[in-house]
């Protein structure tokens, strides 16, 4: 990184975004986690209907979390990228 380049700090909106993103990956977390272990708990117990079901709705959730992943993964990525001059607060010197 350039040692003259800084990364900015986020704006309040920016906070607000970031923190709705993360509570959203979070969320779908738990619920994923949850959908799988019924899917691999109904493997052993359940008709291959039931089975195909469970599978239906972890891949569901599965989807969803890993679309909320992308959503979190880019904004940080855009984020990342936006830099300012360490030095383009101060006055120049003549």
């Amino acid at each position: 990184m350039n040692p003259l380049k800084s990364k900015r700090l986020l704006s309040r909106r920016a906070l607000d975004e970031l923190g709705t993103l993360q509570a959203m990956v979070r969320d779908l977390a738990v619920h994923r986690s949850a959908a799988l272990r019924i899917f691999v708990a109904s493997r052993n117990t359940t008709t291959p209907i039931a089975q195909r079901e469970f599978w239906l709705e972890f891949s569901w959730i599965d989807q969803e979390y890993r679309a909320a992943v992308r959503k979190l993964a880019l904004f940080c990525s855009h984020h990342a990228s936006l830099t300012v001059d360490r030095w383009s607060a101060q006055p120049r010197v003549q």
